[in-house]
């Protein structure tokens, strides 16, 4: 028999042309008609009606909201629906994550919060198995490799590049094995390509939304269609079996918000259930039921039958020749900056509600907030910037709240380590004793707007303090840069040693940003150094009054009044400029263009630019007429430069020198080294951009170099593994490029590289862009966009960003390593890993008044440096997790940071003693969980398929032969690592493998 398994589900976005709320509760109708409330009401009555009948549901950020209003009644009958298997969560997790912009951290915390709130709920039957990611623009491997650490037997999803598709449905290739990691054992992960994306078959859907038409089974009537519905739908799935190589099929019935009326598509599903069916009497092969993913997944485990093999990824996905859905890698730059702040504030947060020596009330909530606010912007279209402007404002709307939530959980902490009166014996961070009603000493308040360099509290106070929260579990040192109104400053830390500073002007582009309500015109400049690790140190800095012509902290220069402080600064016209330090130096050449760097007194090209793109625009009827818009990046073949010549200004300092580029009225950069750094950073400003020609513009940043990379590039998969790219070119299909440069673009969440035998250049980037290498030695990565035509993909608008009235500015940092390629170490890409980490969660600042406290007061008599742990954890350790679970519990993630080839010594696989470096808590017991920690490690099982060697395609050195690859192909050794479980009863040690996440519960002791 042909069996047909069908899958009723809804696909409901968790906000895009509506917010969340509007979605929720069916509001805004002249938008969309969609009601999630509705839909669950009325599905789980349905299955309640019919015992045969089964759904999906896959966003557990719309489920618990529909949770928590239901009697206890309905609850029950909602569990023992789960439990019979009738109603299975897919997915699961808190959204249903973009795979291009989402960073691996935001991902894992929003899977494993989905997954635990699931758990908790429903115990083992609510516990997914199956990944379903069916609207997503493009899959990245990092996303399946995740999905196969936490225990999913496989993944289904909807979209694949159009050419992609058409070759597998011909091949039978559809479903296949996707080897998700060059580094990870049991990293294999069945995925399933859907045939119809994730609709129902053309004429059977049956929704309210639909204009499908119903079955009519009227014995009598003259509008009996019967006959020739199943007759279509035979042909139908006739034609989707040619295209899998099993005797099943999945048949997706649902679309985005269906089921509103789940009655009416469950009756008319009931018929074509009876319907079909009952033609097997006169001899048809086609038995039809309903089913769910998991179901289906089984049944193809069971043939026992060989499957083809993937090892690349999904990007980029295209549509048609001429729509590339690589625009949205940058759509809505400052909203994607805005989550990579959200996700740092959520570490931090975690840690010190942890770390708290006593736990008040409000803190679990206030992290929860943080949580499922950072849940709701992986989905893909939040994070993505594909949703209309109404609901990105909802979103900002949405983390500003959340941030500020979890704001008083980090107040509360560190007042509570910080100041004696909070601080009492405990046996263990946990301990829930009632703490007293607090009266809070200092403020540890963040300034939200450094990025344009505005502080209220640093620019109006005399005396401040600024605490570094180090959220990593190494010692790390960061230069600080505090805005600031006066003259002269001295900053002191806690052992009365007075810490050198520079004043540097804050460029004059950002000082005339209209709505920049500010008086600082200079930033204070110091390092912060031996940061202690999960822990924080205090520097006390005071303005000095006492006389203005004194600048210890500053060259020789001219006087200056302590509202003008005399800065360091030159304007430089038609002369080249070098700014560095002992590592590195950098050149301008005599137009204002950085041209080339100098390390280990070799000198090499390096030249930088920004260029911009005209957008094509079209009217969209047909793809050759395909608008650049909000999801769609289709240059019109334009391209443009921004400038000739560059306007210098030098600033340079025992501290930081750089230079302050403006390229014109709206596109300018500072280039900067700081002292006893071996990167260069670069940090620029784009916007407005202007729009009043009619043409929308996409601004790229880019780098020349002498490299010859052949058509070679690296990009990174979700901050995770690097991906090769070639140009013009896939794996697995002779691909035809109609765009040539939207064609080639990829997402770039933290990292893109190129190299040859000897140079090597890597740019890495403080949130999501699309990034590409057009030409041999040179790199792009595209920093902001503004359009003026939607391109008809849903949204209808046109992504063109205002704020106060004027076009949107965003402004950014780019972190750049270049050198030759060596075998020492740290190599240039563990030097680049390493960096990668500490750009992603720098020390977070919190600044505090302390007019009325001098400073030996505050020496003497308050906690001014502190740290969670007993020592640090080795450089290429990174403790990803450290939150309060349930209770009396900790979550603790520790990961490799190298892939396995990239250092000799920091790629090795590394050993640490867990007791040693919590020695402060008291751990009873440590048990091993799957990634997303919903399942302890030695329960865990996940099905196995078998590989068709004839289907083995892998990339060569080139990147463009296929072949059969028996060291790839061959099992790869297991070490104690991969075992699971493996902590010594005596030694709590625990052995990490080059890329390897591990997951644990830490069981603390609890005394009363």
């Amino acid at each position: 028999m042909l069996n047909v398994h069908l899958v009723p589900h809804t696909h409901d976005d968790v906000g895009w042309l509506k917010t969340v709320d509007q979605y929720y509760y069916g509001s805004e109708t002249s938008i969309q008609k969609a009601g999630v409330q509705y839909i669950i009401d009325s599905v789980i009555q349905s299955l309640l009606d019919n015992s045969e009948r089964k759904f999906i549901y896959v966003e557990s950020a719309f489920f618990f909201k529909w949770w928590y209003e239901q009697t206890e009644e309905l609850q029950q009958q909602v569990k023992q629906l789960v439990n019979e298997g009738r109603l299975e969560f897919i997915g699961g997790a808190w959204s249903m994550n973009d795979e291009a912009a989402a960073h691996y951290h935001s991902i894992v915390d929003q899977f494993t919060w989905g997954l635990r709130k699931l758990n908790d709920t429903f115990g083992a039957c609510g516990r997914p198995r199956i990944g379903w990611q069916i609207d997503p623009f493009g899959h990245s491997r990092e996303q399946a490799s995740l999905l196969a650490q936490m225990g999913y037997d496989g993944l289904f999803f909807g979209r694949l590049d159009y050419q992609d598709k058409e070759e597998r449905m011909n091949h039978k290739r559809a479903e296949m094995i996707w080897q998700t990691s060059a580094n990870l054992h049991d990293d294999e992960l069945f995925t399933g390509v859907h045939y119809n994306l994730y609709q129902a078959p053309a004429g059977f859907c049956f929704d309210i939304l639909c204009s499908d038409e119903p079955f009519i089974d009227g014995r009598y009537s003259a509008e009996n269609n019967v006959k020739a519905k199943v007759d279509k739908f035979l042909y139908y799935v006739d034609q989707q079996a040619q295209s899998y190589r099993t005797n099943n099929i999945l048949l997706t019935m649902g679309g985005d918000f269906t089921f509103m009326d789940a009655n009416v598509y469950f009756k008319n599903m009931d018929k074509l259930i009876k319907y079909t069916n009952a033609r097997q009497a006169s001899g048809t092969n086609v038995n039809v039921f309903y089913s769910t993913p998991s179901c289906y997944l089984k049944a193809l485990h069971d043939t026992g039958i060989t499957w083809p093999t993937k090892s690349d990824d999904f990007f980029p996905y295209a549509s048609d020749p001429h729509s590339y859905w690589t625009g949205y890698y940058t759509s809505r730059p400052t909203s994607k900056r805005y989550e990579r702040v959200g996700n740092h504030l959520l570490q931090v947060c975690k840690q010190l509600t942890a770390l708290a020596p006593s736990r008040e009330e409000h803190m679990e909530p206030h992290l929860t907030v943080l949580r499922e606010a950072m849940g709701v912007m992986q989905h893909h279209d939040a994070i993505t910037g594909t949703e209309k402007q109404h609901v990105s404002d909802d979103y900002t709307r949405m983390m500003h709240r959340a941030m500020g939530a979890c704001e008083v959980n980090t107040q509360a902490a560190l007042n509570q380590i910080v100041d004696p009166q909070f601080r009492r014996a405990r046996a263990h961070p946990l301990d829930r004793e009632p703490a007293p009603e607090p009266t809070y000493k200092f403020a540890f308040e963040s300034c939200h707007l450094l990025n344009v360099s505005k502080c209220e509290l640093t620019e109006s106070k005399d005396s401040f303090t600024v605490t570094l929260y180090n959220p990593l579990a190494h010692a790390s040192h960061q230069y600080v840069r505090v805005p600031i109104t006066g003259a002269r400053y001295v900053v002191r830390d806690y052992r009365n040693v007075e810490v050198p500073s520079q004043l540097v002007p804050i460029p004059e582009t950002v000082q005339s940003i209209s709505y920049r309500f500010s008086n600082a015109t200079t930033e204070l400049v110091f390092l912060a150094n031996e940061l202690p690790p999960l822990g924080f140190k205090s520097y006390f800095v005071t303005r000095a009054m006492d006389s203005v012509d004194d600048f210890v902290h500053q060259p020789a220069q001219e006087p200056a009044t302590p509202e003008k402080p005399s800065i360091p600064a030159k304007q430089w016209q038609q002369e080249e400029v070098t700014i560095g330090n002992q590592y590195l130096n950098i050149n301008f050449d005599s137009s204002g263009f950085m041209s080339s760097i100098t390390v280990d007194g070799v000198t090499n090209r390096l030249h930088q630019t920004f260029v911009y793109y005209e957008g094509a625009l079209g009217n969209n009827a047909e793809y050759q007429n395909r608008s650049s818009g909000a999801y769609i990046f289709r240059p019109n073949g334009t391209e443009k430069s921004v400038t000739e010549t560059v306007q210098l200004t030098v600033v340079k300092g025992p501290t930081v020198q750089e230079v302050h580029q403006v390229f014109n009225d709206w596109i300018s950069q500072v280039v900067r080294v700081y002292a006893d750094e071996n990167h260069i950073e670069f940090e620029w400003m784009v916007g407005p951009i202007p729009v009043e020609d009619g043409i929308g513009k996409e601004i790229v940043s880019r780098f020349y170099t002498a490299t010859q990379s052949n058509g070679v590039f690296w990009t990174d998969s979700n901050g995770r593994e690097m991906m090769k790219r070639v140009r013009n070119h896939r794996d697995t299909w002779n691909v035809d490029l109609l765009e040539k440069v939207a064609g080639n673009y990829y997402p770039v969440t933290a990292r893109i590289a190129l190299e040859d035998p000897n140079l090597r250049l890597a740019v890495l980037n403080d949130r999501a862009q699309g990034g590409s290498s057009l030409e041999d030695g040179s790199l792009e990565l595209m920093v902001h966009r503004r359009l003026l035509h939607d391109d008809a993909f849903g949204v209808d608008e046109a992504l063109d960003e205002t704020e106060f009235g004027r076009g949107l500015v965003a402004r950014g940092k780019h972190w750049v390593i270049f050198g030759p390629k060596t075998s020492t170490s740290p190599t240039l890409e563990a030097r680049e890993r390493f960096l990668q980490n500490q750009v992603l969660l720098p020390n977070w600042l919190f600044f505090s008044d302390v007019s009325n406290v001098n400073y030996e007061d505050w020496q003497k008599q308050y906690t001014n440096i502190y740290s969670a742990l007993s020592l640090s954890l080795p450089l290429n350790v990174h403790l990803l997790t450290f939150e309060p679970w349930h209770d009396n519990s900790i979550l603790v993630r520790f990961e490799h940071l190298l892939e396995a080839d990239e250092d000799p010594l920091y790629s090795a696989p590394v050993r640490f003693n867990v007791q040693d470096v919590f020695r402060q808590f008291s751990i009873e017991e440590v048990r091993e969980t799957t990634l997303a920690a919903n399942q302890f490690k030695e329960d865990s099982s996940r099905m196995k398929f078998k590989p068709d060697p004839s289907y083995i395609v892998y990339g060569s050195d080139t990147g463009r032969s296929s072949h059969v690859d028996p060291a790839r192909s061959a099992p790869r050794p297991r070490s104690e690592a991969d075992t699971g479980r493996n902590i010594a009863d005596d030694g709590f040690e625990i052995v990490l493998n080059p890329m390897q996440i591990r997951t644990f519960i830490f069981q603390l002791e609890y005394r009363p």
